[in-house]
Order: C-alpha cells, then sequence, then structure tokens
C-alpha cells in the first residue's frame, strides 16, 4: 500500500488523515502543500475523478480573500489558479494507487485499510 497525502500542517483535516493512517500502522507520504505545490498531472488525477469543482475549496478563507466569489471563474480555470495558490484546493488530498479521495473519506480509506491487511 503507497498512501499520499497532499495537505497543510494547519489544516485540521489533513492532520485527521495523517493520524488515520498512522493509527493503522500503514505507510504515508506526505506532501505539504504549502514546501511543494502538487504538479498539474497530480491534480488532473483528482479531477478526473471527481471534477474540477470539488477540488477547490470554495468555503476557505484564500477563496474568499481573492474575490472568487464574485469572479466567476469556471471549476477548469480555479484548478489552474490552485496550482500556484495551492489555499485554494480542499484537503486533504489523499491517493493510494489509482484511488484518490478529496477531503475526509474515512469509509473509504477503511476500505483501503481493509484490504491491504487482507493482503
Amino acid at each position: 500500500m503507497n498512501v499520499q497525502i497532499f495537505g497543510f500542517n494547519d489544516c485540521q483535516d489533513t492532520r485527521k488523515a495523517q493520524r488515520f493512517f498512522a493509527e493503522r500502522r500503514m505507510p504515508v507520504h506526505y506532501v505539504d502543500l504549502k514546501e511543494r505545490p502538487a504538479s498539474k498531472g497530480e491534480l488532473r488525477r483528482f479531477a478526473d475523478r471527481f471534477g474540477a469543482a470539488a477540488l477547490v475549496d470554495k468555503e476557505g478563507a484564500r477563496y474568499k480573500a481573492m474575490g472568487l466569489r464574485v469572479a466567476l471563474d469556471s471549476p477548469e480555470r480555479l484548478l489552474e489558479r490552485a496550482l500556484t495558490e495551492p489555499r485554494l484546493l480542499r484537503t486533504p488530498l489523499v491517493r493510494n494507487g489509482g484511488k484518490v479521495t478529496v477531503g475526509l473519506a474515512l469509509d473509504e480509506w477503511q476500505a483501503w485499510a481493509a484490504t491491504a491487511k487482507k493482503a
């Protein structure tokens, strides 16, 4: 199992994801988006599964501070902005091989853990 978590150290949901996998002794590669923003290809994996709109945190402080509520940008354009403004992303972004989740997805992670335990 190769779990990768993209998030921010000050994000409560990202810390919950890290704790979830740590409690199950599952190795995790953590990427702090503040230090290293996600690549376009990496974000595309998540957008292909959930759509670009699901990756953008429209309730986040950065989204509001940039005035994007009134800008009415398309989800694709917002995703492009997230390459340089990672705080626009809804975190954590979690990847396990070809499987991906956005935000807290405890049920799905539990299924991953159960599958890994059987193997």
